[in-house]
């Protein structure tokens, strides 16, 4: 027999006179259910704080423990209760409408769902097929180089840019293709690719744009003809007259030797971006703004800029495209054949690669800067890369103007001068540095194994652009945001002078306005003078009259 439980036992608190099984007396079986349905009604009493009882959650606690059967489960009672706690918790919903929560890595899935998707027919293409000669770049491999040297994206994105730039080249007739670079933005960012379009194809476009030029001329003449007619008294017409418009470098020549494809992530739809135009690249030499990411946002600035931000980022690919595209000495030559004519002409625009080109060594190619060579024809100032000049006419203005070129050249001395920049292929060594920094940096990947090391060059003048060499390949790349490096805070260029005010003089000098005296007095002689002129007038006639009687 087992008296009352003590504090210290189990069973404490449990005990009470006539329910104890100890008891030698057996309680009614009214007492008893009475006190179940008590007990029960305290466990079923639901929390004010999550809305649960404890009866359920006891209930679920030993659920899940039969269910699962975990060792040691006493042990681990407290966590299993949590479990449950958490497994019942609900998100406050609308009654009217779920809310479903799109995760950002969902979102990104998505855009690039469409790379790894392939049209109609390819699945059947063989593998021998794709491997031919293709445009497409190996991008992993120049990824792989720049690694090296920790310069580069991550490899998800650059796998994506790969098969991006696959699908690029699936819809457009290109003939080379080429990863440039990204610029960075404030809202998105630019990924750019670099490609050289079918030889028909820049023919074509040449014409539409030509066509779209003589459009716009034609119209412009036929407002005037219009203006000409609407207005009979035209005021006094300016004789200032506009320096000359520079025109654009061809397609496949100068600046516009390459075509670049854009866009913010890989996914997207790829941009064409427009030629640049040398007054494009004079005014982004002048001013800097950071890019937005959307092609078609102002660039507001002073002096004024010529585009949107879509031609303020084709002259900012121009100028470092023009800079910092470099190559191993001796990997690219003149061709032999063109070697007269373009001497003649005052330079070489074209080069071709060596055959015979033998690699140079990490060390070599670390070691001097003239190992190296810029392969991209620089920019002058006056923003193509063959100089023009805008003062020379045509074989037929010539030919008509014979005998005024004397005369106008009495009126103009100062012609302007030729620009001569620096020939292709020459060397780095050649490049002038900032202040005390130099233009370029040399370094080995790596010093502790120097059999496989890669040769790095950092371009200090326009930071973010790198390349790499290594055996018979090399690479160019560029990620920043676009700008060049200035030793200086960047000073707006101010606005120019105002101008001097119109000499005044009398035939230009406004009449003082009469007073009241003045007025009147000047009425009065007008009053006057008009009743002479009457009083003669009469006299004559008086005058006529006696004439007449005279002679009849």
């Amino acid at each position: 027999r087992h008296g009352p439980y003590q504090p210290h036992e189990p069973g404490y608190g449990l005990y009470q006179p006539g329910l104890s099984p100890y008891d030698d007396q057996i309680p009614e079986p009214e007492s008893r259910l009475l006190a179940v349905q008590n007990a029960k009604a305290y466990l079923l009493k639901s929390s004010t704080t999550s809305g649960l009882n404890l009866y359920d959650h006891l209930a679920n606690i030993l659920t899940k423990i039969l269910d699962e059967k975990p060792t040691n489960a006493v042990d681990i009672i407290e966590n299993i209760s949590k479990d449950v706690k958490w497994a019942q918790f609900q998100k406050k919903m609308d009654t009217l409408r779920d809310e479903h929560e799109i995760l950002p890595t969902y979102e990104a899935a998505e855009k690039c769902k469409a790379l790894f998707l392939k049209g109609n027919g390819e699945e059947e293409e063989e593998l021998e097929e794709e491997t031919e000669d293709t445009p497409l770049p190996n991008v992993m491999e120049t990824a792989f180089y720049f690694e090296q040297a920790g310069i580069g994206l991550s490899k998800d994105e650059s796998y994506h840019i790969f098969l991006a730039l696959k699908n690029l080249i699936s819809v457009q007739p290109i003939q080379t293709c080429r990863f440039w670079g990204k610029i960075l933005g404030l809202e998105m960012n630019y990924i750019i690719a670099e490609v050289q379009c079918q030889e028909g194809e820049e023919e074509e476009e040449a014409e539409e744009e030509e066509l779209i030029e003589e459009e716009e001329k034609e119209m412009g003449e036929v407002e005037d003809e219009d203006e000409e007619t609407e207005k009979e008294d035209k005021p006094p017409q300016s004789t200032y007259k506009p320096p000359p418009v520079i025109p654009k470098e061809e397609n496949g020549t100068g600046a516009n030797k390459y075509v670049y494809f854009v866009c913010n992530e890989p996914g997207t739809a790829w941009v064409k971006l427009p030629p640049v135009t040398p007054a494009q690249i004079v005014c982004a030499r002048k001013i800097k703004k950071f890019f937005t990411g959307r092609l078609d946002a102002p660039v507001v600035s002073f002096p004024p800029f010529p585009g949107n931000e879509a031609n303020y980022l084709r002259a900012q690919i121009a100028r470092i495209s023009a800079g910092t595209h470099i190559s191993p000495i001796g990997f690219y030559q003149f061709p032999e054949e063109e070697e007269e004519e373009e001497e003649e002409e005052g330079g070489r625009g074209t080069y071709e690669e060596n055959p015979d080109f033998q690699p140079l060594s990490v060390a070599e190619l670390v070691d001097s800067l003239s190992t190296w060579v810029h392969h991209t024809q620089s920019i002058l100032q006056q923003g193509r890369c063959v100089w023009h000049n805008p003062f020379k006419k045509s074989e037929e203005e010539e030919e008509e103007a014979e005998e005024d070129e004397e005369e106008e050249k009495e009126e103009d001395p100062e012609a302007p001068q030729q620009e001569i920049g620096p020939p292709l292929l020459t060397p780095l060594s050649e490049d002038e540095g900032i202040q005390n920094i130099p233009a370029w940096t040399a370094q080995a990947s790596t010093n502790l194994i120097p059999q496989h090391a890669v040769a790095i060059l950092q371009s200090n003048r326009w930071p973010g652009a790198y390349a790499f060499a290594s055996g018979r390949k090399f690479g160019n790349i560029y990620f920043g945001w676009g700008h060049k490096y200035s030793p200086e805070n960047h000073t707006p260029a101010l606005p120019l002078p105002v101008q001097a005010e119109y000499p005044s003089g009398p035939e230009i000098t406004e009449t003082r306005d009469p007073t009241l005296e003045e007025e009147s007095a000047f009425k009065a002689s007008k009053e006057a003078a008009s009743d002479a002129a009457e009083e003669e007038d009469g006299e004559d006639a008086e005058e006529e009259e006696d004439e007449e009687e005279d002679n009849d």
